[in-house]
């Protein structure tokens, strides 16, 4: 009986196609032994591929908290930025709807956020993941900053926190920027007497 097989045997190293006439496992004095040490050093060897090709392809559960804060972020900001001043404080986590009303957001943002125009560009400028936030309840909270440009070129960095709610969604708890012209100054320097 003939049996065919691809061997390495070429000094090119190319694969070729050989005829095998009789057909041997192992080495003669133990046989099957080779075959079975070949083929769990292949079993390992799939086993970590497979691993490091799973692990690469599908996100973590912060990848997925991070997408799904940035997303509740961006469309939250997207209704402040077409002036849905009252649909954007609707749309908040309850933590900041206890501390705002809805008027008083409204008259904030008509006071300091129109006056910018329309935005033009928005990056991320940082994110990051914390438990804990000064004068917060303890939770689950990404802080975002954008840097954010406006058609008449005045450029500022908007502060974006989500918190995830206890019924599993991501939504904005705190939205900061300073206004172009009032940025916070350096303490003066203490005089050396």
């Amino acid at each position: 009986m003939k049996f065919g097989g691809i061997h390495d045997s070429t000094p090119s190293g190319r694969l070729e196609y050989k005829k095998i006439d009789k057909l041997e496992i192992g080495n003669g004095k133990q046989p099957g032994k080779e075959l079975f040490m070949k083929s769990r050093i292949g079993l390992v060897l799939s086993m970590a591929i497979l691993s490091l090709f799973f692990s690469v392809g599908s996100p973590s559960a912060d990848e997925k908290a991070e997408k799904a804060a940035l997303a509740s972020s961006s469309k939250w900001l997207a209704l402040v930025d077409d002036g849905k001043y009252s649909k954007s404080w609707d749309r908040a986590a309850s933590i900041f709807r206890a501390m705002e009303t809805k008027a008083g957001w409204e008259t904030k943002l008509n006071m300091h956020r129109t006056p910018l125009g329309k935005v033009s560009e928005r990056t991320v400028k940082s994110k990051e993941y914390t438990k804990t936030l000064p004068d917060a309840p303890e939770g689950e909270y990404f802080v975002i900053q954008y840097e954010t440009v406006f058609k008449n070129k005045q450029t500022i960095t908007e502060e974006v926190t989500c918190v995830l709610e206890k019924d599993g969604k991501w939504k904005v708890a705190g939205y900061h920027f300073t206004p172009p012209g009032q940025e916070s100054q350096p303490p003066p320097e203490k005089k050396k007497e």
